[in-house]
C-alpha cells in the first residue's frame, strides 16, 4: 500500500484536497486514543480528546466500517487491524505534521543525544500524556541492558510510563532507586512511590528514601553520615540510567510547600526551572539548591542515559533553561505544543 509511506504521493493529494490533513490528524487522533484507552465509551472519548460528540460519532464510525475499531458493550476498542495501520501511519503522521524537522531543530538546539515529540498538547488532551509514558518505557527498554541501576524521580509525567512497562523484559533484573525523598503532600507521585510500581510492573527490585526532601542544615549535617544515606548515595554514584522531570521553579516550590520568603527569593534570583532540588535561570545557571540527601547533578552527568520527559507550554521556558547546561548523553521527550512554544520563543 504505497500511499501509506510516501510522502510525495501524499502531498500531491494535499493539494488536491486541502482538507485532508484536518481530517487525517483528526482520525489518527481518535485511532491513537482508542489504541491507549480502550475499551472506551464515546462519551469518555470526548472528554479524552476534547472534541464534540459529532466529530466523535462520524470519526468512529468510519472507523468500525474499516474494521480498525470494535464497538462492543464495555466500549470501544483498537482492533489488531487498527494497530497495524497506526503503525504504519506513525511515521508519515510525523513527518507530514512537521515533527521530525522540529526533533532535530531541538537536538540541534540543545546539543543532546535525541527529542522525541508526541503528537498533541498534554495540557488539552489526557491522551497525550499517556504517549508521553509510552514513549519513554519503549526507549527505558531499549537503552537498558540488564543489572542496570535506574534512578527515577518522581511526577506525573514520569508516573505515566508504569502501564507501558511489562515483565520479562531486560528491566526486570534492573534495580530501580528513588532519586529523591518525599515531596510535600502528594504520595501518588513521589518517587518512592514511583519507584515501587515501576519495580512491581517489571519483577525488578527497588529501593526507596523515606526522608523529607527538604532538610535544615543541622539535619542534613546529622543525616548524611548514617549507614543507610551512605549506602544509597553509593547507589547514585554508580546509576546507569535517570529517568527524570524538569518542573516550573515557582510550581514547584508550592509542591514543596516552600514559605513565601522562600518563593520571594526563587522570583528575585530569576528562577524558572527545577530538577533534582537545583533551581535554575533562563541563561541555566544554578541560583538557588536545596539542601537535601538525593541524586545530585554530578550523578547525574555520569550516568550512561539520561531521559527527560517534561510537556506543557507552562513549561516551555523552564525546559529551556534546563537544557542550557543538559549533559550530552539526554533524550528528550515532550509534546508537540511545547516543542512549538520552544521554537516560537
Amino acid at each position: 500500500m504505497v500511499f501509506l509511506t510516501d510522502v510525495s504521493f501524499f502531498a500531491a493529494e494535499r493539494k488536491l484536497m486541502p482538507e485532508i490533513d484536518r481530517l487525517f490528524q483528526k482520525r489518527f487522533r481518535v485511532l491513537q486514543a482508542l489504541a491507549t484507552f480502550g475499551p472506551i465509551g464515546r462519551r469518555a472519548l470526548v472528554e479524552q480528546l476534547q472534541m464534540t460528540e459529532r466529530d466523535i460519532r462520524n470519526e468512529t464510525t468510519v472507523l468500525s466500517e474499516q474494521q480498525l475499531i470494535s464497538i462492543q458493550k464495555k466500549g470501544m476498542i483498537c482492533t489488531p487491524k487498527g494497530y497495524e495501520v497506526l503503525e504504519q501511519l506513525s511515521e508519515l503522521h510525523r513527518e507530514l505534521s512537521g515533527i521530525v524537522a522540529m526533533e532535530q531543530q531541538l537536538k540541534e538546539m540543545f546539543g543532546i543525544a535525541r527529542v522525541i515529540i508526541v503528537t498533541g498538547d498534554a495540557e488539552q488532551d489526557m491522551t497525550v500524556k499517556q504517549q508521553l509514558g509510552k514513549e519513554a518505557a519503549q526507549m527505558l527498554q531499549q537503552l537498558a541492558k540488564g543489572k542496570d541501576q535506574i534512578a527515577v524521580t518522581g511526577g506525573s509525567s514520569v508516573a505515566s510510563m508504569k502501564e507501558y512497562l511489562t515483565a520479562g523484559t531486560v528491566l526486570g533484573d534492573a534495580s530501580f532507586i528513588a532519586a529523591r525523598g518525599g515531596m510535600g503532600d502528594e504520595m501518588t507521585f513521589q518517587a518512592n512511590t514511583v519507584v515501587s510500581k515501576f519495580a512491581k510492573r517489571c519483577g525488578a527490585k527497588y529501593r526507596t528514601l523515606f526522608l523529607p526532601e527538604h532538610l535544615s542544615e543541622q539535619a542534613y549535617e546529622a543525616m548524611k553520615d548514617e549507614p543507610i544515606i551512605k549506602e544509597m548515595i553509593e547507589l547514585y554514584e554508580q546509576v546507569d540510567i535517570v529517568v527524570h522531570g524538569i518542573g516550573a521553579a515557582q510550581e514547584m516550590a508550592l509542591r514543596r510547600n516552600s514559605t513565601y520568603e522562600e518563593q520571594q527569593l526563587l522570583e528575585q534570583k530569576g528562577a524558572v526551572a527545577e530538577a533534582f532540588g537545583y533551581y535554575f535561570n533562563k541563561n541555566g545557571d544554578i541560583v538557588h539548591h536545596l539542601r537535601t540527601i538525593g541524586i545530585q547533578l554530578e550523578h547525574v552527568n555520569k550516568a550512561q542515559h539520561v531521559i527527560a520527559i517534561a510537556a506543557g507550554s507552562n513549561k516551555a521556558a523552564a525546559i529551556q533553561a534546563y537544557f542550557k547546561n543538559a549533559v550530552k548523553q539526554t533524550i528528550l521527550i515532550t509534546d508537540e505544543q511545547t516543542a512549538n512554544t520552544i521554537l516560537e520563543r
